[in-house]
């Protein structure tokens, strides 16, 4: 059992962890903003590799995943913090708009993320022949 301190009396509250089968995932931040012609996402993740994130792209929806790992094991004992978080992450977002799957890209630079969606043009059209 763990115990946090509630900020307005100064006592204790009891939280109580139960075992869960799946280890729970962490939920990324994200920026998503329009640039010229493509829906820009841009998310922190620090202190991951690059091939350990998995990103999937479908019309308008895009899956962003994969694990924090860190670089020491540290017995729960002889933290003073542990704000940082370990484990599975995922973020799934709606875009505003559909974009090309195909010419997606995606780059880090600096523990930032970022991807560059190219939105499809709905106002161009497509021409239908009747077949007779």
């Amino acid at each position: 059992m763990s115990y946090i301190e509630d900020n307005q009396s100064g006592s204790e509250l009891a939280i109580r962890h139960e075992r869960t089968p799946r280890q729970p995932e962490g939920q990324l931040t994200v920026d998503v903003f329009q640039h010229d012609s493509d829906v820009v996402i841009q998310s922190t993740i620090a202190g991951v590799k690059s091939e350990d994130i998995d990103i999937s792209v479908a019309k308008d929806i895009v899956t962003i995943k994969g694990r924090r790992t860190p670089d020491t094991r540290v017995g729960s004992s002889d933290y003073y913090y542990q704000e940082l978080y370990w484990g599975p992450f995922s973020r799934t977002i709606i875009l505003p708009a559909d974009v090309d799957a195909d010419s997606a890209k995606a780059s880090m630079k600096n523990g930032i993320l970022t991807l560059r969606l190219p939105r499809l043009d709905k106002t161009r059209g497509k021409k239908i022949r009747i077949s007779e």
